[in-house]
């Protein structure tokens, strides 16, 4: 099979890339980093010509303000054009779980602009919904960094590493496309105070974490479920003490 990853250089596509290439398949690769704009449409058109899959895992680089919905409008757009100029079979795209439940934040609403936007192109698709990545889990807590301490609320959340979203992802890129949204979590559930009391004891950091319902996510004051996945979600394998034992060790 033939498919172009969009976003290729990042967290999830450099392992998406090389799953799917151990596997078999042909993996045009596609980036700012090497020469493809999806914001402008530049390279676009050669890097998924002949190719029968785009997987879409690109993010915008900022997450507080307008710049995510003009991001995710202009980029979202040109690959579903250039999808349907090539004649694309299959269009697969990640995105958060929660999304619908927040978008009074601007980046969920500039996420559910590119959800919207897959689901009204007459394209096969399919929407990945995952939680947060445990690779990430610093700069979540730093929502709530005042001085020596942290205010987060106990929201709950399933975080999820970032190997089991690129494994599921491979899985969905070659199967047929479901017209409609997935969703993957990781094994366990942490409120988010609770979650950053035991990632800064792991890494030695003795500042302290308040409980702080008030806090607010991406500009959102969190419901208690606000970020869990739903009840058919994938429950991917990888607990969160495993995941920090390897990055100890790495």
């Amino acid at each position: 099979m033939k498919i172009t990853v969009v976003g290729a250089s990042g967290l999830i596509g450099t392992r998406l890339s090389d799953s799917l290439r151990r596997s078999g398949h042909e993996v045009t690769a596609a980036s700012l980093s090497l020469g493809v704009d999806t914001v402008t449409g530049k390279g676009l058109d050669a890097a998924i010509a002949g190719n029968d899959v785009i997987v879409d895992v690109t993010n915008a680089a900022s997450f507080g303000d307008s710049t995510a919905l003009d991001f995710f409008k202009a980029s979202t757009k040109n690959l579903l054009a250039a999808a349907a100029d090539a004649g694309v079979g299959h269009y697969l795209a990640l995105s958060v779980v929660g999304t619908p439940r927040l978008v009074e934040s601007d980046y969920f609403h500039a996420k559910m602009v590119q959800e919207n936007l897959i689901r009204a192109s007459n394209r096969p698709y399919t929407i990945l919904r995952s939680t947060q990545f445990y690779e990430f889990i610093s700069g979540l807590i730093d929502i709530g960094a005042q001085g020596d301490v942290f205010r987060l609320p106990p929201a709950l959340i399933r975080p999820v590493a970032a190997a089991d979203v690129a494994a599921f992802l491979a899985e969905l890129t070659v199967a047929t496309p479901l017209g409609g949204i997935v969703e993957i979590g990781g094994p366990e559930q942490f409120g988010i105070d609770e979650l950053a009391r035991i990632y800064l004891a792991a890494n030695e950091d003795e500042r302290q974490v308040i409980t702080d319902p008030s806090t607010s996510y991406f500009g959102v004051e969190l419901t208690d479920d606000a970020l869990l996945p739903d009840a058919a979600a994938r429950l991917a394998a990888e607990t969160l003490s495993a995941w920090l034992y390897q990055s100890m060790a790495d």
